[in-house]
This record gives C-alpha cells, structure tokens and sequence, in this order.
C-alpha cells in the first residue's frame, strides 16, 4: 500500500456521501435529479483539422506534415500584449514563448480543449485583475474577502438536506489527501442514493462532466437483485463511461488498494445469512471518500469498500460541487484537506521566501523545473521552504521555477495571480493543467533553461519532490559532462503498458515499438544545456515527438539525437527514489508538505539525509 495512504488514514477527517441514482434515464441530470430541464448547444463547431499548406516551416513533423490546427482565434486572446509589471512579464517568459503550442498536440489527450479552456479562464482573470486595478486606491476594497480556498467546510444542519438532494460547493476543487465525509441513513421504499463529485461546465457544454458517479443501488438493478456499487464517470463529448461494479471478480487494483474488496458479496461470518453489504437501509453509514494519488477511494464505517481510478481528463483539481440525491436521511457533509493557499499577513519570513530577480540569458550552474498544478498551494509552499532555501539557490548560481497551468476555477487562478505577484518563481502555462499535457511542461522547462536564463543543465522535478541540490550539483560536476548528459534513475529495459486499465496506458496507435529508449524517471532527472536546447529548437521547428509520458518522451527525443549522430552519456543514480524516500537520498518522490519540512530539518541540524515517514 503507497505511504500516502497510510498518512490519510491517520490524519483525515471520516467522509461520507449519500446519493441517489435513477438507473431509467442516461442523462445524469433527468428530471428524477435536479428536476430542471437540460439545453443542450448542438450547434457548437468541434475544433477541426485541415490541410496543411503548401509553405511549410523548414523542418516539418510527420503530423504537421498532413495536418495542422486552425488555432488563430483559438489562441489569440492567450497572447496579447498588456500592460503588466516587470515581475508578471517574467512570469509569462515561457507562455510567450509556447505560441504555437497547439499546432503540435496530436498525440496528447484534450490538448485543444485545454486551450480552448485556457482561453476562457485566461479572459476571466484578465477581467477580475482590470477590476481590482481600477479600484486599488481604496484599500478596504481590494482582497478583503476573507479565506476564497478554505481548508475545511462542513454542515450540520438538517433543515439544509431538503428532498431534491444537497449539494456542497468545492471553492477550489480537491487534491491528494482532500476527503470527504457524509453521514446519514439509507431510508424510504429503496435506501438507494447517489454521489457525484462535478467539475466545472463551460460556456457551450450546460452539464458539468461527472470526476466521480458513486451509485449505491440497495434493491439491485437491471443486472442483479442483490445490492451493488456502481462507479462510473460522465462527459458531454463521452457520455457515461464503462461502469465498474461491486461486487465484482475484477482484481484491479488503485494506489494498491481493490477496485472491489473481497468482503463485499459474501457470506457474513457471523450471521451466515446474508452477504456482506457495507450499506443497510435504515442503519447509520458513515462514508469516507479520500483522494489518492492514482484514484478515489471510499470507506463506510472505517473499512475500505471500492476504490476508482481516475480518467483520461477527470481528474480531482477540477471537482468543484459534491451532489448527494435519493433515499438518504442526512446528518452531516464534511469536506477537508482542501488546498488552500497561506495569509500573507502571516507569514513571517515572506522575504526569505521571495525568488532572487534573473536577468535575462543570466549565466548558472543549474536551473530546475518544478512540476506543480494551480491548487497545490501547500505543496509549492513546502518547497519554497525547504530545498529552495539551499545557498546555491538564494545566491543565484542555482534557479528553481513551478511551472504551472491555468485551472477552470476562478477562485484558484486568483490565488495563483496573487501568489505570481508575491514570490516571483512561477511560470504561466498557456493551457489548463490536465495531467495527459505534462510534456508541454518539459518543453517549458527546456525553454526557460536556454532561453530565459542561460544554464549548464537543466533540471525536471515535481512539486511533492525533496531535491537535494547540493548532491545534484556535486554529481554533475564530479562526472564533468558537459554535453549529451542525462543524469538520473534510468531505466533501460521498460515497455510500453498495454493494458487499458492502466494509468500509464500506451496503445499501439501511441508507440508501436516494443520497448522504449533508455529514458530517467520524472521525480528528478537532470539533461545538458545542449539537449535542452535541441528540445527547444526542435519544438519551435515542429519537429519533436509528442508523447504524453513526459519522462519517457524525454528519452525518446535523446534517443531520436542520438540517432542523428548526438553523441549521448547515461548516468544511472540510483539514489533517486521514485516511490518515497531512502536515508541516502538525492532525490525523494511523494513528499507530503510535512514530510518535505522534516528531512530539511536533519539536513540543516545534522547534515544527513534522513527520511521522516
């Protein structure tokens, strides 16, 4: 079982949910739900593909070759100039750079929907800023909203649980570790209830997409008479998903946990009577529902019942409304662990916190790229305080950066402008941040290595990884490659994962090849300023790859070099950890934002690298 969970089950509140399902209508919002009727825009033009034209840039990619985007009213609103301040200006270094970004997405999933999203949210926050600007010179009125991303929301009170269900808003949508807890009693002719976990809809798409349907069905179903889970997820463009039931043979398992545990559907040992169901109409259910790394998870009286991983372009960061229908008494809803970003007023070593100013093309040692999504406030807190803080970093020879895309929240992205303005050490993406589009990050990175600052080597990271620079730089400088370097845990024999259910899914459509190139592991991995530039110019040429592994897709284009005549050096470091942390490490991967401040505290007091977990 992954150390995350282990941390949850300790520190998390209970979560419970309660939902109704009408298992009679396939849209997920019929008049036995919301009782409201349902427009839906069937004249919205799909983005399209058209034949490229006859001029051509100087090196063309296979997909460029036949196809491109007609992206200039997708785009156009994403670039334009405005009057912002030299600190904002140097945060969107990157963004201006990435242009022509969707002219080279096939091969990533929702790379145009992002855009387009990105477009509208990008609008929306240039509009609240404009607003803010014409009323700063009376402070009462600007940021006096109180907290916009709360850490904790819960209500009580029953007269707020009517017949047509209840629904509890996320302000700033949920990320590993969040829960959520309700408590009632299945009731009336069928105790049947439903859960859904919504994004955000936008403008030409009424319904919100479903992150997470959680059906209970007590009185059974078109497929059995006996009780049964089911979970499932929704979309406009996909409709409803495959269902996965419970219980069920399916052995599949997220964040090492079942899809189904094995005690649901059989004989109760003690009473020999029944089948064991964790729900029973007129008894008190209490339900956890807790956001992992791989998937959902949900527990009902403190035992693991199912877990859910999540899908193509359905992912936590976008859950803004908990929705709980059907023949369920409600006692209580409860949501925790949310993201939440820091007062400023209450931060004491603000200054210390701020990113020291790089001029342009500024000469280092090493500039590394932070992996983080907008709502990840804490995480990229942890990091500013601890391996941020090392002298290599704050006297400039070594320059860290989050790179980080926009969210379809508004509320999220205003923090994030104000968290822009205030420290300094991040990089816009021009796109909203599904998890399938990290590669466009690593071309970011490579992009900001090269052309924004002027570096030895170019560093890739996430934000729920303890980097210890003062190793990193070491290493490099004892193996005195200065060119073709990738330094990390390398992995030389991997195959592409065939099986569907997998969350590093590739078809044979993706990568037809049976194995992949030597490639380093995402947590922390470093390359030479010559391959990064190459990344660089091959993008801006329309010639790079896409491939949505990122980490694997950064070996492919090694690989690709390589072939070209590229003279190439792999440096296995085996101290990179991938999954946690080892006394030892270099590089430490699913670091909470306690377990990042920990080790950093041995570091500074006994000089060792110690794990905390």
């Amino acid at each position: 079982m992954k150390k995350w969970l282990g941390g949850v089950l300790m520190g998390s509140f209970i979560v419970i949910l309660i939902l109704r399902y009408n298992v009679m209508f396939k849209n997920p919002f019929s008049n036995n739900t919301l009782r409201q009727r349902i427009f839906v825009n069937t004249t919205d033009p799909r983005l399209k593909w058209v034949q490229q034209p006859t001029v051509s840039p100087v090196v063309q990619s296979p997909e460029a070759v036949n196809q491109v985007v007609v992206a200039d009213e997708l785009v156009s609103g994403l670039f334009l100039d405005r009057n912002f301040s030299s600190e904002v200006q140097s945060s969107l270094f990157t963004w201006n750079e990435m242009k022509h970004i969707v002219n080279y997405s096939k091969g990533l999933p929702n790379a145009l929907e992002a855009v387009r999203e990105a477009r509208i949210a990008w609008d929306s926050l240039m509009d609240i800023v404009a607003k803010k600007q014409q009323i700063e010179v009376n402070e009462s009125s600007v940021d006096n909203k109180g907290k916009q991303c709360p850490y904790f929301l819960s209500k009580m009170d029953t007269k707020d649980f009517g017949d047509k269900g209840y629904k509890l808003r996320i302000p700033c949508g949920l990320i590993q570790g969040s829960a959520i807890t309700i408590i009632g009693i299945p009731n009336g002719l069928s105790g049947s209830f439903r859960i859904d976990l919504t994004g955000e809809s936008v403008p030409e798409e009424p319904n919100p997409p479903i992150v997470l349907h959680y059906n209970v069905r007590l009185q059974g179903d078109k497929v059995t008479e006996d009780p049964v889970i089911v979970q499932n997820t929704w979309t406009t463009a996909q409709d409803w998903g495959e269902e996965e039931r419970c219980p069920s043979r399916n052995n599949k398992k997220v964040d090492d946990l079942k899809q189904c545990s094995e005690k649901v559907g059989k004989l109760d040992n003690r009473t020999r009577s029944k089948p064991y169901f964790p729900f029973k109409l007129g008894y008190l259910s209490v339900m956890t529902l807790r956001v992992g790394e791989e998937g959902f998870h949900m527990t009902v009286d403190g035992k693991q019942i199912t877990s859910f991983a999540y899908r193509e372009g359905l992912e936590p960061w976008l859950v803004n409304e908990v929705r709980i229908f059907g023949d369920m008494n409600l006692t209580s809803v409860l949501a925790s662990g949310l993201p939440t970003s820091e007062d400023l007023e209450h931060i004491d070593d603000l200054d210390a916190l701020r990113t020291v100013p790089l001029p342009l093309h500024r000469p280092l040692d090493l500039f590394i790229g932070v992996f983080s999504t907008a709502n990840n406030f804490k995480r990229r807190m942890a990091v500013r305080r601890t391996w941020m803080q090392y002298p290599a970093v704050k006297s400039g020879t070594v320059a860290a950066r989050f790179f980080v895309g926009l969210h379809k929240n508004q509320i999220v992205n205003e923090e994030l402008w104000s968290e822009i303005k205030t420290y300094g050490d991040i990089q816009l993406m021009p796109f909203v941040d599904y998890y399938g589009l990290i590669t466009w990050k690593t071309i970011a990175i490579c992009i900001f290595g090269t052309e924004a600052v002027s570096a030895k080597y170019v560093m890739k990271t996430d934000d729920d990884a303890f980097v210890r620079v003062d190793e990193v730089l070491g290493t490099i400088s004892k193996e005195n490659v200065k060119h073709g370097l990738l330094y990390g845990l390398i992995n030389y024999d991997a195959q592409p994962h065939r099986n569907a259910d997998s969350k590093w899914y590739i078809s044979p459509e993706e990568y037809p090849e049976k194995t992949y190139p030597p490639w380093a592991h995402g947590p922390g991995y470093v390359v030479s300023n010559d391959i990064a530039k190459v990344v660089y110019t091959k993008h801006k040429e329309g010639s790079l790859r896409m491939f949505k592994l990122e980490d694997v897709a950064m070996g492919i284009w090694i690989a690709e070099m390589k072939k070209e005549g590229f003279k190439v050096y792999y440096k296995d470091e085996n101290r990179v950890y991938n999954e946690g942390c080892n006394d030892g490490f270099v590089v430490a991967h699913y670091q909470s934002p306690r377990e990042m401040l920990c080790p950093w505290q041995k570091l500074q007091a006994e000089g060792v690298a110690k794990c905390c977990n």
